[in-house]
C-alpha cells in the first residue's frame, strides 16, 4: 500500500494524520517465515519539519504464530511497533553513508507495508519462548521438560579438566 506524500513534503508546517490497515499474511525474519494471526490498524502521524523532510511518527501491532526456541511449541507472539523515522522528498535524499537507505520511499511514494517489514525487523524479539521459565526439551530423549523429567545422564564435565581425565586415563593404560 502506498501513501502519496507530496502534500506534507512540499508544505512547510503539514501535518497529515491517517490510518492504515496494513495487508500483512506473513512475515519473514532471518530466513524464516511466520504467519501474522492478527494485526491492529497503524495510526501514522506524518509531519513536514523542513523543506522537503517530514517526520513519520506511528504505533501499530502484529501478532504472529512462531516456535518456542527452546520446547518448540507453537507459540502466539505479539510485537508492539512504535515507528519514528524522517522521511525526504527525491531531490532532497541524503547520501546512503547518513543512514536510513528509505528502501520504502520511492519519489514522493511511501510503501507502508516495506515501512512495516522495516520496523518488525528492527523490533523482532532476541528468542521467542512460550513461557520465561520454559525449561525446553532433553538433549538425549527429547522429553518435554516442561511437562516431566526423564532418566537421562544430564553430567556436563568441565571441558577445563579434560586434560586431566587424559593423563588419568593415560596412566591406567600402563
Amino acid at each position: 500500500m502506498f501513501v502519496n506524500l507530496t502534500e506534507v513534503l512540499l508544505n512547510e508546517g503539514r501535518t497529515v494524520t491517517m490510518q492504515i490497515e496494513p495487508e500483512l499474511a506473513q512475515v519473514t525474519v532471518g530466513g524464516e517465515t511466520y504467519p501474522v494471526s492478527g494485526r491492529a490498524a497503524v495510526t501514522l502521524t506524518i509531519t513536514n519539519v523542513g523543506k522537503g523532510k517530514a517526520e513519520v511518527r506511528g504505533e501499530g501491532r502484529i501478532v504472529f504464530r512462531a516456535r518456542c526456541g527452546r520446547c518448540l511449541k507453537d507459540v502466539e507472539e505479539t510485537l508492539e511497533l512504535v515507528i519514528d523515522r524522517t522521511v525526504y522528498a527525491p531531490d532532497r535524499m541524503p547520501s546512503p553513508e547518513d543512514g536510513d537507505d528509505q528502501e520504502y520511499m520511492n519519489g514522493y511514494q511511501m510503501d507502508v507495508e516495506e515501512l512495516l517489514r522495516n520496523e518488525i525487523v528492527i523490533n523482532w524479539p532476541m528468542k521467542i519462548l512460550c513461557r520465561p521459565d520454559c525449561r525446553g526439551i532433553c538433549r538425549q530423549c527429547g522429553q518435554d521438560l516442561n511437562t516431566g523429567t526423564c532418566d537421562c545422564d544430564t553430567f556436563v564435565p568441565d571441558p577445563r579438566m579434560a586434560v586431566i581425565k587424559d593423563i588419568f586415563n593415560g596412566s591406567k593404560e600402563v
